[in-house]
């Protein structure tokens, strides 16, 4: 590699952190500069005094998850025992539901990265005299539910510095309150491994304030004492986890448990110490992520299917889908069509679907400005969940594309970071692109263009053959996963990706993992 081209990407991946403040633990901002923090922390510690029964209601995704479990173990740190209940999608729906609220008739309710959009619970717990706090991340909409507190970093009035948090972040900062409050010294750092993962796979912006906790996270994986974290390094067979193991090896397992069944077997593997029940869990959960996976394959060939090449932004449905894999079809079909993309399924004459963006679209203000077209939806800019009468779809779908036409034909491009040639890939380029880790939304993993190189062996690999392993000049891998683009040997190819080291028999070489061709006429 040229030392022209290494300043080069010294500088375009220094010049991504040029404005970030909140650079170490120290340097978070404090409890109390959360609109709310106070009040509610006074509230819990009334709860606490007269002996009053908390229940908290979490979510049954990542974030969902481990903010439940951070507030669980918390309150056993301090000796107060709650009560707490993540949703199931299927019997209960998503978030502080009437339903979920039927048997609770005293005490204080907690939420947790869920509430912000709970009117109707919120005004029955209000008739049952039962306080209520809600802690959330997700974007405010204009009337919030009427309860004792909201802690959340994007309300108005909220003097938090960096409102692009997740709900395991906050709900580890109302802890952080009381436990300041009381005065009773818990460590908050030994969470920070939890809130490291939760952040990762709620697909928060790595930079500033989530960068600087998910890098002191990372390392306290390394040492972490929790049973469940010493499986998921067994499964991975490595000591160091890194972003991408989270984001990839971590996450979807704990996910696994909400997208097909419950996932209050999560909160329970995260909170175990015995190391036999725990291995039982963690194998229940592997299963249902191998099940997972083969629906949501099944389902991400059908959408592909059903998507027009026309439209910016990809909406396709069925009711075929199953409803706990739609979100992430609409992540693949997001990251590899360079588009957003919204997976309905459709059940009792509603479509209820998940949007996702691999861009700097804002898909929370998209579907806020076709909302007419809607029967509710919430979420923040990566990520956003939107429920659809099936008669109104296909006018959802026109609205939101032609909303979009203008605004996406600027943004939806094919990115990169700077050109390279494969000889370029060596030991100097991958140590320069390691010490800007973790990386993430708005820190994306460097993605270089590479034009006309030339193809010098291919054949498909994984179990279904729906992976690619091309061979390169110089013997440089490039490696496609769940690409079906036909290749020509001999041939050259421009395409992006990244670059990525590989261990084998103490030998270390690198490859490059395929973002996508730039032609696919190859």
């Amino acid at each position: 590699m040229t030392n022209l081209h290494k300043q080069k990407l010294e500088n375009l991946l220094e010049a991504r952190f040029e404005y970030d403040v909140h650079t170490t633990l120290s340097k978070l901002p404090q409890p109390e500069s959360f609109k709310d923090m106070s009040k509610a922390t006074e509230r819990v510690i009334k709860a606490i005094n007269n002996d009053e029964t908390i229940t908290i209601v979490g979510d049954y995704d990542v974030d969902g998850v481990i903010s439940t479990t951070i507030m669980v173990e918390f309150f056993e740190k301090i000796d107060k025992t709650i009560n707490w209940i993540v949703p199931n999608r299927f019997k209960h729906g998503y978030g502080l539901s009437p339903k979920i609220i039927q048997n609770i008739n005293k005490g204080l309710l907690i939420t947790v990265d869920n509430g912000i959009t709970a009117h109707e619970s919120a005004t029955i717990l209000k008739k049952k005299a039962i306080d209520l706090i809600i802690t959330d991340h997700h974007t405010t909409p204009e009337n919030l539910p009427k309860c004792f507190a909201i802690i959340n970093p994007k309300q108005k009035e909220c003097n938090f510095a960096y409102e692009n948090i997740c709900g395991a972040f906050v709900a580890w900062y109302f802890c952080a309150s009381i436990n300041k409050k009381l005065e009773t010294n818990i460590d908050m750092t030994s969470f920070l491994d939890l809130v490291a993962i939760a952040t990762i796979a709620d697909m928060m912006p790595m930079k500033d304030i989530n960068k600087t906790l998910v890098r002191y996270g990372l390392n306290k994986l390394a040492n972490s004492k929790r049973e469940a974290i010493k499986l998921f390094k067994t499964h991975l067979n490595k000591n160091i986890i890194d972003e991408v193991d989270v984001g990839f090896g971590i996450a979807p397992i704990l996910n696994s448990a909400g997208r097909l069944d419950d996932a209050t077997i999560v909160v329970k593997l995260l909170l175990s110490k015995d190391s036999k029940k725990s291995y039982e869990m963690f194998e229940y959960l592997i299963n249902l992520n191998n099940k997972r996976k083969t629906i949501q394959q099944d389902t991400y060939k059908n959408a592909k299917s059903k998507i027009d090449n026309n439209d910016n932004i990809i909406v396709v449905a069925s009711e075929s889908y199953h409803e706990g894999v739609v979100g992430i079809v609409a992540s693949m079909l997001a990251d590899n069509f360079n588009k957003p993309a919204f997976v309905f399924n459709i059940k009792n004459g509603l479509a209820k679907g998940s949007a996702r963006t691999s861009n700097n679209i804002d898909l929370y203000n998209h579907i806020n400005s076709v909302k007419e077209h809607t029967k509710g939806f919430g979420g923040h800019k990566a990520a956003a969940g939107v429920v659809v009468d099936i008669n109104k779809l296909e006018e959802f779908k026109k609205n939101i594309n032609k909303l979009s036409s203008n605004q996406t034909k600027s943004k939806i491009q094919t990115k990169y970071l700077m050109k390279l040639r494969i000889d370029d890939i060596d030991k100097e380029l991958f140590d320069i692109i390691e010490r800007y880790r973790p990386y993430g939304i708005e820190n994306e993993h460097p993605i270089f263009l590479f034009e006309k190189e030339t193809i010098i062996s291919h054949r498909y690999i994984g179990k279904n053959n729906d992976h690619q392993k091309l061979v390169l000049d110089f013997g440089v891998e490039l490696l496609a996963f769940y690409n079906d683009t036909k290749i020509d040997t001999n041939n050259t190819i421009s395409f992006t990706a990244s670059v990525s080291k590989n261990i084998f028999q103490d030998n270390i070489s690198y490859n490059l993992i395929l973002k996508r061709f730039i032609n696919d006429k190859i």
